[in-house]
C-alpha cells in the first residue's frame, strides 16, 4: 500500500513540474482495493481489466513500477511503449483503458476463454460508481449471467463519478443491480486491508470454484481529485474520510522497525525506477516506429 501511496504522490508531483506525458487519475486513499483483492490473485493465469484510475490495481498485480513511470512520462520503456499514458496500461495479463465500461464485454470475452481452455484462470474487471450510468456494463452482466462465465465484478464505489456524488448519480441499491440477473452479491464498507483481503477472499473462490460471477461492492473513497485539481468536494468531508486511511489503519499493526524498513525500501525502488526512466529515450512516433 504504501508503494502505490507514494508512486501516486510521486506521479501528482511529476505532473506539476510538466514531466507527465497526458492527464492522470491517482487512487490515493483506495490502496487497500488493489493490496487485499487484487494482490490474491495468480497473474500467469488470471486476467484483470482495469479501468482509469488502475495504478494501484496495475502494482498490485505485478506490474513493474518503470513501466509505469515509464508509461506515464512517454518514455519508450513505458509498459505500452509511452504512447498509452497513465489510462492505456498493458503488462502480461493486466489490461486498461480509459473508456467508462470499456472493459466490461472484453473482461467477458476473456472469462468465455477461460471458461472453454479449462486453466482454472478468472477475469477481475474494476470499475467505479460512475460506470453503472453504461448501458454496456449491463449487457455484460448479461452475458456473465447467461453463460456462467468466471467474472469478478469489483466495483469501488468512491461516492463520486468525476464531481457528481453518487447520491444524484445512481438510483436504488448498487448491490441489486446485478441481483437482478441472478448474480451472487455482496458489498463491503471498509478500507482495513485485513478485511478486505478476507472478503476477497471469498469472493474470488467463489468465481474461481463455482465457475461462475461474482458482483462485489466496496465502499470507499479517494483522497486525491478525479484527475488533478477538479475537486468540487467538501473541505470537511475530504478530511473526515482521511481519517480512514487504510496505511494509519495497518500502521499499528507494524512494529517502528518493520514501518521503517518498508518505508525505506519504498523510497529506494522509487528513486532507482525514476532514474532509469529519466535516462530513457522519449516515445517514438507511430510514424518513427
Amino acid at each position: 500500500m504504501l508503494l502505490i501511496r507514494r508512486t501516486e504522490e510521486l506521479i501528482l508531483r511529476l505532473f506539476t513540474e510538466g514531466k507527465v506525458s497526458g492527464t492522470t487519475h491517482t487512487c490515493i486513499g483506495q490502496e487497500a482495493n488493489s493490496v487485499g483483492v487484487i494482490g490474491q490473485l495468480e497473474p500467469e493465469r488470471d486476467f484483470v481489466l482495469g479501468n482509469h484510475r488502475s495504478h494501484g490495481h496495475y502494482l498490485a498485480f505485478g506490474g513493474p513500477l518503470e513501466g509505469l513511470l515509464g508509461e506515464v512520462m512517454g518514455r519508450a520503456n513505458g509498459v505500452s511503449g509511452g504512447r498509452g499514458g497513465s489510462q492505456q496500461l498493458k503488462f502480461g495479463n493486466f489490461f486498461s483503458n480509459g473508456v467508462l465500461g470499456g472493459g466490461a464485454p472484453i473482461g467477458c470475452g476473456l472469462a468465455l476463454g477461460e471458461k472453454l481452455s479449462g486453466t482454472g484462470g478468472i477475469v477481475v474487471l474494476c470499475i467505479g460508481d460512475g460506470t453503472l450510468g453504461e448501458g454496456v456494463l449491463y449487457e455484460s452482466l448479461n452475458m456473465a449471467a447467461l453463460w456462467q462465465l468466471p467474472i469478478l465484478f469489483l466495483v469501488e464505489n468512491n461516492r463520486y463519478a468525476q464531481t457528481t456524488p453518487v447520491e444524484l448519480a445512481v438510483a436504488g441499491s448498487m448491490v441489486q443491480r446485478a441481483s437482478a440477473f441472478g448474480i451472487k452479491t455482496s458489498a463491503i464498507d471498509s478500507t482495513d486491508v485485513q478485511e478486505l483481503r478476507a472478503w476477497g477472499f471469498q469472493a474470488i473462490d467463489y468465481v474461481r470454484t463455482r465457475r461462475r460471477p461474482y458482483w462485489g461492492v466496496i465502499d470507499t473513497y479517494r483522497f486525491s481529485p478525479h484527475s488533478k485539481g477538479d475537486d468540487t468536494r467538501p473541505k470537511e468531508e475530504v478530511e473526515r474520510y482521511m481519517r480512514q486511511d487504510p496505511i494509519l489503519i495497518q500502521r499499528p499493526r507494524l512494529s517502528n522497525e518493520a514501518f521503517t524498513a518498508a518505508a525505506g525500501w519504498v523510497e529506494q525502488v522509487l528513486a532507482g525506477a525514476l532514474g532509469l526512466v529519466e535516462l530513457a529515450p522519449p516515445a517514438t512516433t507511430l510514424e518513427q516506429a
